[in-house]
């Protein structure tokens, strides 16, 4: 009988989100070529790296060099392939090094995935776009299913939570393995991931490009998504990154935005949009309970009715 084996995220997952640096340090370090590493074929989670982040990281390599090893793992031939730590990889290409520190490891493809993406959680201050994509394809792994079926498993949980209603036996199952993984993470919980982070993915592709880069903040970028009119949208998108304006000036230039219904409506959508506003404040209103005002408003419509006749 095959004993069952756990995952890596049942036996490591806890120990590496207390400490990074555990992974490493269950193998000695070992020098070997750089040019013998290569890249994951799967997507990196990190697909922007700050320039100046990466100038500061290349000086310090020139001159100290590098300091902390990259994670590999074998695969034949004397080639290695990258698990964790691509930007020290890249600063030590940058200063044309031929040697590199490594730990190598054995890992299935399944647990490479799983550290190379807890790495990128807890050590590379992910933008937030980024963190979000990892995070999705950390849950993927743990449900053993596909991004899009995470999504909805969060999503689903939220409808059921607001209906009241009873989740399927199987969502119910995926929705605590959700719950659990984002509690080792801690970082969110379901309903938190689900309101401040899913909705990103969904932003216009300027905003999400200039989120990527760091250039605003998520807050912002949501809020400058609220504008409706693509070009007043990237207008907006332009003078917050240029005059890094706040959230408040950003809501309020949002709403300075947004187009004046009744100047582009016809003389009779403007009365329509009219006595649709008022008859949404007298159901509000207290003058229903004030004999004289009820009779005046009772007569007001008597009038209009008159005046619009049997059509």
């Amino acid at each position: 009988m095959v004993k069952e084996r756990k995952t890596l995220s049942d036996a490591v997952m806890q120990r590496f989100v207390a400490d990074p640096n555990s992974i490493q340090a269950d193998e000695p370090s070992t020098t070997i070529a750089l040019a013998s590493i290569k890249l994951p074929i799967r997507r990196q989670s990190r697909r922007y790296f700050d320039p100046d982040k990466m100038a500061q990281l290349v000086a310090s390599v020139r001159e100290h060099g590098i300091l902390e090893p990259v994670l590999v793992r074998p695969v034949g031939d004397g080639s290695y392939e990258l698990i964790a730590g691509e930007r020290r990889l890249r600063a030590a290409q940058e200063i044309g090094l031929s040697q590199i520190t490594v730990v190598s490891r054995e890992f299935s493809d399944h647990e490479a995935i799983q550290v190379a993406l807890m790495e990128n959680l807890q050590r590379d201050d992910l933008n937030p776009v980024e963190e979000t994509e990892a995070i999705l394809e950390l849950l993927a792994i743990e449900l053993d299913t596909n991004i899009e079926e995470v999504k909805s498993v969060i999503y689903q949980a939220a409808n059921a939570k607001n209906r009241g209603q009873v989740l399927k036996d199987n969502v119910s199952l995926q929705l605590e393995k959700v719950k659990l993984c984002l509690e080792k993470l801690g970082r969110f919980n379901v309903e938190s991931f689900r309101s401040s982070r899913l909705p990103l993915l969904n932003l216009p592709s300027n905003i999400l490009e200039a989120l990527r880069e760091g250039k605003l903040e998520y807050t912002k970028a949501r809020t400058i998504a609220r504008a409706k009119d693509e070009q007043q949208r990237n207008k907006l998108l332009k003078q917050v990154i240029t005059q890094n304006l706040s959230l408040n000036e950003i809501k309020a230039r949002v709403k300075e935005s947004k187009p004046n219904s009744d100047l582009e409506a016809t003389p009779e959508q403007v009365v329509v949009n009219r006595m649709a506003k008022i008859a949404k404040r007298l159901k509000k209103s207290k003058t229903w309970n004030e004999r004289k005002k009820h009779d005046q408003i009772t007569q007001l419509l008597d009038e209009l009715e008159h005046l619009i006749g049997d059509n």
